[in-house]
C-alpha cells in the first residue's frame, strides 16, 4: 500500500502570521520546508516557534522543494519577494502554488511568479496576531482570491485550520481590509482615547480601562445578539443633541484629534445606524458649527 506523502509548504517571512500558520499546519501534518527570514537568527527563532522547518537567511533555491510557498512578508515587499522567486526559480516554479497573506493586496502582486507558471492567490485570515502563541483560527474568515488552482489550495488550508474560506473580488481587497481596520485598529484607538479622557477626568488607568472594556464588551455582545439598531446606545441614539453638544464643548480642552474623531464617528453613526440619517446629520452639523464658533471665541479670549 502506498503511503500518502504529507503536504509540503515553504514559508517566506518569519513574522507573526507566517509563524502562527506554520505552527498550526505542522500540527496538522504538513511538512514544513524552508522557513526564510531576513536574518538567520530570525529564521531560527521562527523554526523554534513552528516546531519544524529549515531556517534560511533570505530566499534560496531550497524553497522550491515545497509545492506550496507561503509569502508572509510586509505588503511593500511582496512584489520584490515574488520577483526574487521568479529570478531564482524560473521554470522550477511551474506547477507550484504561491500564496500571500496580505489583506489589502490581491494576487496580481505575484505576477512575476505567475509568468513562470506558478498559480498565485491571496489568503488573508481576518484575525489579529500578537506573536505570542497562536490565536484560535476556528470559525475565522479567510478572504481568498486568485488563480483557480491556488484558490483550491488556499481554501483547503483555511478549512484545515478550522476557518471559513470566503471568496472576494480582487478589486474589493482594499475595502475588505479597511473594514478590518475599522473593527480592530480603529476600535483600539477609540478605546484608548476613551481611557485617556477618563484619566484626564481623574481616574486611574486601570479603573478607566476596566470601566470602558466592560461597556464595550456589553455593546458588542448586544450587537451580536440583537443587531446594530437595538444595540446602539448613547445620547446620539436617543436624539439627545444637547448632550452631544456638551460632549463637543468638553472635548475642546483636549488636543484637536479628540473632537475631530468624535464628530467624524458621530456622523458615521448617523449614516449607518440612524433611521433618518439626513435629519441627524443636519442636527450634527448645527452642533459642529456652534462648536467651531465657541472654539474661535475661546481662542480670541486667550
Amino acid at each position: 500500500m502506498l503511503t500518502r506523502m504529507p503536504k509540503s509548504i515553504a514559508i517566506v517571512g518569519a513574522g507573526r502570521v507566517g509563524r502562527a500558520l506554520g505552527q498550526r499546519l505542522r500540527e496538522l501534518g504538513w511538512r514544513i520546508g524552508v522557513v526564510a527570514a531576513r536574518t538567520e537568527a530570525s529564521a531560527r527563532k521562527a523554526v523554534r516557534f513552528i516546531g519544524a522547518g529549515n531556517p534560511q537567511a533570505g530566499v534560496n533555491r531550497q524553497v522550491f522543494g515545497s509545492r506550496t510557498i507561503l509569502v508572509s512578508v510586509p505588503d511593500d515587499v511582496i512584489a520584490s519577494v515574488a520577483d526574487e522567486l521568479a529570478r531564482m526559480g524560473g521554470e522550477e516554479l511551474c506547477g507550484k502554488v504561491v500564496l500571500h497573506t496580505s489583506g489589502a493586496l490581491d494576487a496580481s502582486v505575484l505576477q512575476s511568479v505567475r509568468a513562470c507558471g506558478a498559480a498565485a492567490a491571496s489568503m488573508h485570515p481576518m484575525q489579529t496576531f500578537s506573536g505570542v502563541g497562536v490565536p484560535p483560527l476556528e470559525g475565522k474568515v479567510f478572504a481568498i482570491e486568485g488563480d483557480e488552482t491556488a484558490v483550491r489550495v488556499a481554501r483547503g488550508i483555511a478549512r484545515a485550520l478550522g476557518g471559513t474560506p470566503v471568496s472576494i473580488a480582487a478589486a474589493m481587497k482594499p475595502l475588505y481590509h479597511a473594514a478590518g481596520a475599522f473593527a480592530a485598529g480603529h476600535l483600539l484607538a477609540l478605546e484608548e482615547a476613551g481611557v485617556q479622557m477618563l484619566m484626564t477626568a481623574g481616574m486611574k488607568r486601570r479603573e478607566a480601562t476596566r470601566a470602558l472594556l466592560s461597556l464595550s464588551r456589553q455593546v458588542i455582545d448586544h450587537y451580536e445578539k440583537l443587531g446594530p439598531h437595538q444595540a446602539w446606545t448613547g445620547p446620539l441614539s436617543r436624539g439627545d443633541y444637547g448632550v452631544v453638544a456638551g460632549h463637543e464643548e468638553a472635548l475642546q480642552q483636549l488636543t484637536p484629534e479628540f473632537l475631530e474623531a468624535y464628530q467624524a464617528v458621530s456622523r458615521l453613526a448617523a449614516r449607518v445606524l440612524a433611521h433618518d440619517p439626513t435629519a441627524m446629520l443636519e442636527e450634527l452639523e448645527i452642533i459642529s458649527i456652534a462648536s467651531r464658533q465657541l472654539s474661535k471665541t475661546k481662542g480670541g479670549q486667550a
